[in-house]
């Protein structure tokens, strides 16, 4: 007789050790200025034990609704945006101006500025839908960046990552930092996000742009299970960043 799946059987035991829901009902409740999850009327807490908050009525209602939708066990995995929230309360929120950084550190090696030498075909994917997004920076902002073949890097020029500091400027809370960075993080561009977060981009048009290469990939060598699992994955994190930061800058 042939033996359980141990893929199976793993997934299994990780399910097993998952605390069980102890509660009915989850919802908002203003605390002073934030808005507070409540488990059958008890506070949440992070995980270093802080006051689970939300500056917004909005970012609360997708928290709620995560841990409403838990069934017999409580599984983080499936809590996108509660992990998140987490993180700023308990890093980002602490380490404010060190996270703003990175997402400059990104933003002066932006993915969009690294192009293909060949095959022509991605040449000229890229220029088409790359360089639209660099367009609205020069436009909108006055940011013009360098571009050059192959992965050597370029220093970019100083006003141009002076314009994207201030553009970044105005999303200095700490939920919207951290929404940002994760957005930044998963798609390898700054410029993209930016681009999201000022509506110039759609969350479809954003993660098209972000995957472009890999999408080229697919077409030419075939698709990967095990690659889509993990696309899929970082997907699902990066639409919950994005969900978090419309519902706390509107």
């Amino acid at each position: 007789m042939m033996s359980q799946d141990p893929i199976r059987r793993a997934q299994e035991l990780m399910k097993a050790e998952l605390p069980k829901k102890f509660y009915q009902t989850a919802t908002v409740e203003q605390d002073g200025e934030g808005f507070a999850i409540r488990l059958d009327g008890r506070g949440v807490k992070t995980p270093s034990r802080k006051p689970l908050i939300l500056p917004t009525a909005a970012a609360a209602e997708h928290v709620r609704a995560e841990w409403q939708a838990q069934e017999n066990v409580i599984d983080p995995a499936k809590m996108p945006v509660t992990r998140l929230v987490n993180t700023v309360i308990d890093g980002v929120s602490d380490n404010a101006e060190a996270v703003y950084e990175e997402i400059v550190a990104y933003a002066g090696n932006d993915m969009l500025f690294y192009r293909a030498e060949s095959p022509e075909e991605l040449v000229a994917r890229q220029a088409e839908r790359w360089d639209p997004v660099l367009d609205w920076m020069t436009e909108s902002f006055g940011a013009r960046f360098v571009l050059v073949e192959g992965v050597m890097f370029a220093d970019q020029p100083a006003e141009s990552l002076a314009a994207f500091r201030h553009e970044l400027d105005r999303h200095r809370q700490p939920f919207a930092l951290g929404s940002l960075h994760v957005m930044t993080t998963l798609s390898g561009s700054a410029l993209v996000t930016l681009a999201l977060a000022r509506g110039r981009l759609s969350l479809e048009e954003a993660w098209a742009l972000a995957n472009l290469e890999e999408d080229w990939t697919i077409e030419h060598w075939g698709h990967d299970e095990e690659a889509a699992r993990r696309r899929e994955k970082r997907f699902e994190d990066f639409e919950a960043a994005y969900r978090l930061l419309r519902a706390i800058e509107g």
